[in-house]
């Protein structure tokens, strides 16, 4: 959906083209973006427009208004530079460039927000990689704070709910909600990935695409955070077998496959892909921060064994 704004002003050709770039890129890349692909971005007349700068808010040197503003990833073990989450609003919090409010990437963000320029949310999920999420708009400035909220909204939607200010509000609450929660999933299972060098941990297979981030503890269990340490990362088969018991994880990191499974005989699928596993070593970071936590490993493996088929 087009930025709607004088389709002869730069700005706006400028964002349209970003707009169908990172269209174009994510149906061939899938959700997650390189940063090399972000920084090489499009060529608009012989000049080429990045999509992300060495700041978290960036404004291409052709435009008058920032393009993009970007969150760093979460590293295990080191402290966010900006912590950007959302807030009570229901709206994502996007932390001031410094703590001077009138600095000029902070100025560029409110002028954005007073007109209602559309931006690209770069968000951060391991380094060297982010998931572009646009068209999206500053929708509050919190100077107190040294806080912008951000609204994401879909274009496709726009064309189909009402128009007033409550309803465009409401409308991109409502997409920022969905937007957040896919975020936050994205984010477990690349961060779990990248912990265990995108392998599986049971049968080592490195194929990215048949790869997951399976909860140790159920994410609708108290402890069952999308935190690394309740991580591990699991082929589509074991992942699923795990989920249901089949296969557990030992505290002491050795894979067990139920009694009923070993005793069956169905075909080399089960032999080679589950039986043959059985007392085999997980393989898990060497990093102690990334490793699973005993405590949910003991939890978990519990769960395994009072489970009746």
């Amino acid at each position: 959906m087009p930025y709607p704004q004088k389709t002869d002003d730069i700005d706006t050709q400028v964002r349209n083209l970003a707009f169908s770039f990172l269209k174009d890129q994510t149906d061939k890349h899938g959700d997650v973006l390189s940063r090399r692909i972000l920084e090489l971005g499009f060529e608009f007349q012989g000049r080429r427009i990045s999509l992300i700068g060495p700041q978290g808010i960036f404004r291409p040197a052709i435009i008058p208004l920032p393009i993009s503003i970007t969150s760093a990833p979460v590293v295990l073990g080191r402290e966010r530079p900006y912590n950007d989450e959302v807030g009570s609003n229901g709206l994502l919090r996007y932390r001031y460039r410094g703590t001077n409010p009138q600095h000029r990437d902070n100025v560029g963000l409110r002028l954005a927000m007073q007109r209602n320029v559309p931006l690209i949310y770069n968000h951060g999920v391991v380094p060297g990689k982010y998931i572009p999420i646009w068209p999206v708009y500053v929708a509050h400035d919190d100077p107190a704070n040294l806080t912008f909220s951000v609204a994401v909204d879909d274009a496709k939607l726009s064309l189909v709910c009402d128009g007033d200010a409550a309803g465009v509000d409401a409308r991109r609450q409502y997409v920022t909600s969905v937007v957040s929660q896919r975020l936050h999933q994205q984010d477990f299972r690349y961060r779990v990935l990248a912990a265990y060098r995108s392998q599986c941990a049971i049968c080592r297979l490195r194929h990215e695409e048949l790869l997951d981030a399976a909860h140790i503890l159920p994410d609708k269990h108290p402890h069952g955070a999308p935190i690394v340490p309740n991580g591990l990362a699991l082929c589509k088969l074991h992942h699923a077998a795990f989920d249901r018991n089949i296969v557990g994880i030992r505290p002491d990191l050795k894979v067990e496959i139920r009694e009923d499974v070993l005793k069956e005989e169905d075909g080399p699928m089960l032999h080679h892909g589950l039986q043959e596993f059985n007392n085999a070593p997980v393989w898990i970071p060497r990093r102690d921060i990334l490793r699973p936590r005993q405590q949910f490993l003991e939890e978990r493996y519990q769960m395994f064994r009072d489970y009746r088929p």
